[in-house]
């Protein structure tokens, strides 16, 4: 049922070839016709992205380096020198764009068949769980490729906000502003909440529940500059503020865990407290190690070296994998599906922890530290080095304001304060690509450097345009307009 979907909705939807309607003939009427709340939770297992946007959302941070040696992959190093990538296979960012626009056909699918229904008040939950989707869908589009939100964001070139089925081929659409997406995507986001119920999902760490939304809403205020709602949010993410529940325990069971594998297996599951909402991507990004531009040792010593506490991490351990200045920190675990049974050629699936618990928390930390409440903001990321520092001692190891100030030589604790967060962060997420996702909230720059002879080999500046991914060129068939270059 769910690869049905997926399917129906790419060929649809944005492979922009258009079809005569979504799901207007089905090879089976007993399952596909959408006349009952079960039948619609089921098409809404495909409206999550089944793209992965790890392998150039880090290929295009500061978190790699030319190594000299290596796999070549495409993606890879496209990303890297921020050409505009010519490969529309998974890990892709047309690959991305095309399955954000599948799923969100699919929760349009469902909004529709919800809206045909003569009894709507029954699929309320489902209601709630396809707004939600579509609006991190597109919440996830305008982010990569349109302009970050910020003081331009009524005039920036969005990206276009779809809300029907499409039915007709070649549809044109419009990209609108990055704030009238921003403003759709709340009305989605805010609509859908008051309408979710937990007690719908039989294994909820693949779907909005309330936390996740809650998780979800965090992040997008976070973006919008919202601290208030960015605080409101998360606080409903951790009851009665028990936060180290939630956290992973990378300093005890983490850190002790006998063999790699083992945390591989178990970083991405949904039992992981942590996790809060998971999403099954096509992706052979678990190989990224082998890539040429990766993770390499002088970069390891600076983002797993010092930080503000004066202890070690727990990531830079026995368990971090890897060889000849190529590293693997135990996080992407592949499911590979082979072609038949005695094939070597096949898919691979990768888990993303799309939301987390960790993420949420630094959320709040920079919201509070915007607000200029540093107590709170140096209390959350107290409570995260807990769970990330070897030996971790309050004593020891406790964040000051006195060790901010040293640490980054500024007079300036708020701005000490937001250089912790974006540190902790980027140690916290190597390998994950949402050290990219900092670099277009705070407009930092990007050098890539040759970790052979240390030449700069690509720059990009708080306002170089190629920041802003392009949009696929299939798309200008339906008469999206390109982004500058």
């Amino acid at each position: 049922m769910k690869r049905l979907f997926i399917l129906t909705a790419v060929t649809c939807l944005l492979g922009l070839t258009g079809c005569e309607k979504f799901l207007s003939k089905v090879p089976n009427n007993n399952r596909t016709n959408l006349d009952s709340p079960e039948k619609v939770s089921q098409l809404l297992a495909s409206a999550y992205p089944q793209g992965n946007y790890m392998n150039f959302a880090e290929s295009m941070s500061d978190n790699v380096a030319d190594i000299g040696t290596g796999s070549n992959d495409d993606i890879n190093a496209d990303s890297f020198f921020f050409k505009v990538v010519g490969d529309d296979q998974q890990d892709s960012p047309e690959f991305y764009w095309t399955s954000c626009y599948a799923a969100i056909a699919a929760a349009n699918q469902a909004l529709d068949a919800i809206g045909q229904a003569p009894n709507p008040e029954a699929y309320s939950s489902q209601k709630g769980e396809a707004l939600v989707a579509r609006a991190y869908s597109h919440f996830m589009l305008v982010t990569f490729f349109a302009k970050v939100y910020d003081e331009n964001a009524a005039t920036n070139l969005g990206i276009p906000y779809v809300t029907v089925p499409e039915k007709v081929v070649f549809k044109q659409y419009s990209r609108g502003t990055v704030k009238s997406v921003y403003d759709m995507i709340e009305k989605d986001l805010n609509d859908g909440l008051a309408l979710l119920s937990d007690q719908a999902y039989a294994v909820p760490k693949y779907h909005f529940t309330r936390t996740a939304t809650h998780a979800f809403a965090a992040r997008f205020y976070l973006f919008k500059r919202d601290w208030n709602k960015v605080i409101e949010h998360a606080n409903i993410v951790f009851p009665n503020n028990n936060v180290v529940p939630w956290l992973r325990p990378w300093n005890t069971e983490y850190k002790n865990t006998p063999d790699y594998r083992d945390l591989l297996a178990r970083y991405q599951k949904a039992t992981e407290n942590a996790n809060i909402l998971l999403t099954e991507t096509v992706s052979f990004w678990s190989r990224m190690y082998t890539y040429r531009y990766g993770f390499e040792t002088s970069l390891k010593n600076l983002i797993l070296g010092q930080n503000v506490t004066g202890g070690t991490w727990s990531f830079n351990n026995q368990l971090l994998f890897g060889q000849a200045n190529h590293y693997l920190l135990p996080k992407i675990n592949e499911y590979f599906v082979p072609v038949s049974v005695n094939a070597n050629i096949g898919t691979g699936y990768v888990m993303v922890p799309a939301l987390t618990a960790e993420e949420v928390l630094f959320n709040r930390a920079e919201a509070y530290t915007q607000l200029n409440n540093t107590d709170a903001a140096i209390a959350d990321l107290d409570v995260y080095a807990s769970t990330r520092i070897n030996n971790y001692s309050a004593t020891t190891h406790k964040i000051t304001a006195a060790k901010i100030q040293t640490f980054y030589n500024t007079t300036d604790l708020k701005q000490g304060l937001i250089k912790t967060i974006l540190d902790f962060k980027r140690a916290e997420y190597v390998q994950e690509g949402m050290r990219w996702f900092d670099i277009l909230r705070h407009k930092l720059p990007v050098v890539h450097y040759s970790s052979i002879t240390g030449q700069t080999l690509a720059e990009l500046t708080p306002d170089d345009p190629r920041r802003v991914i392009q949009i696929p060129s299939s798309a200008t068939l339906s008469g999206v307009e390109l982004n500058p270059r």
